[in-house]
């Protein structure tokens, strides 16, 4: 390729994110990035919603390829600048659950992830709205909603799996399970259910897979209604959620739809991509189909 043909890249680097594995990432980057075909350049976030401001000026300049370096919140605020737009969206995880790279198979340690950003392959993905808030892989309310929230308040060097299931732990005997009424595409019903995950991609994070036949491109949103599980089978669902096998379980009922509203008494926060969010006691969700273009 000749050198004016060189791709212009900007890889975005949130100082705080997630796990601490900014300073690998950075060194991975410089050490195996493509020099033949890429023009890179780097930028920190300095406050949180930075890097969404930072992705969608990108895209303005004209940038072919803006990387998001950082865990789930990151990658979050990256692809919202970039969706409806032709600048692709790489990612390097840095974070604790990376549940977005791990569904879309981009390797967890940062040199693999730099070799699968050098092959430059692209993939159209959907991408959903939650009350206005943007979500690129899954949403959640009840349980899921109290456990990010809670996860999210803890300090940044204390997070990682271990903490993530001691907290489940800690606050799963004592969740009552919820009413809620909800309606997909028009039809409604309702459930009682411990969450409700509105799945984009098909897990959590740490392979922990909620809904194992969603497809991030098929222009669906997967209503996955997990019923109260007792806690003496608490860990045969676990098993389950762990091996792509929880819908199995006769627990949980999975529906589609390409719009969903949700209406509970209860809580109103939610679980979006691994950040709680308040969003009240109706949340309005719906897709919108091939919306972004990520390198995986």
């Amino acid at each position: 390729m000749p050198m004016d043909d060189k791709e212009k890249v900007l890889i975005i680097i949130n100082p705080v994110s997630g796990t601490g594995k900014q300073k690998t990432a950075l060194k991975a980057i410089k050490n195996n990035i493509d020099r033949i075909n890429f023009d890179y350049e780097i930028a920190r976030t300095k406050h949180a919603g930075h890097a969404t401001e930072i992705a969608r000026q990108a895209a303005a300049d004209g940038y072919d390829i803006v990387v998001a370096v950082g865990g789930d919140g990151t990658v979050n605020e990256v692809a919202a600048g970039l969706v409806d737009t032709q600048t692709k969206m790489g990612i390097i995880p840095c974070g604790s659950g990376n549940g977005l790279a791990r569904s879309l198979k981009i390797p967890v340690t940062p040199t693999k992830a730099v070799e699968v950003l050098n092959e430059n392959r692209m993939k159209r993905i959907d991408t959903m709205s939650v009350n206005g808030n943007f979500c690129a892989s899954i949403a959640g309310i009840g349980f899921d909603a109290l456990i990010a929230k809670e996860f999210q308040e803890k300090p940044k060097n204390t997070r990682g799996l271990h903490s993530y299931v001691q907290l489940i732990a800690t606050k799963y005997p004592t969740y009552k399970a919820n009413e809620y009424k909800i309606e997909i595409d028009g039809k409604s019903s309702v459930h009682k259910a411990m969450f409700i995950c509105l799945a984009n991609a098909n897990q959590f994070g740490y392979n922990a897979i909620v809904s194992p036949n969603s497809r991030i491109d098929d222009g669906l949103i997967d209503v996955c209604i997990v019923k109260n599980i007792p806690l003496i089978t608490a860990p045969h669902t676990a098993m389950l959620l762990l091996t792509n096998n929880l819908d199995h379980s006769h627990r949980v009922k999975i529906l589609q739809g390409k719009t969903v509203k949700i209406c509970n008494n209860t809580n109103e926060y939610a679980n979006i991509d691994g950040e709680a969010k308040q969003v009240g006691k109706t949340v309005e969700i719906s897709i919108k189909h091939k919306s972004l273009i990520v390198i995986c």
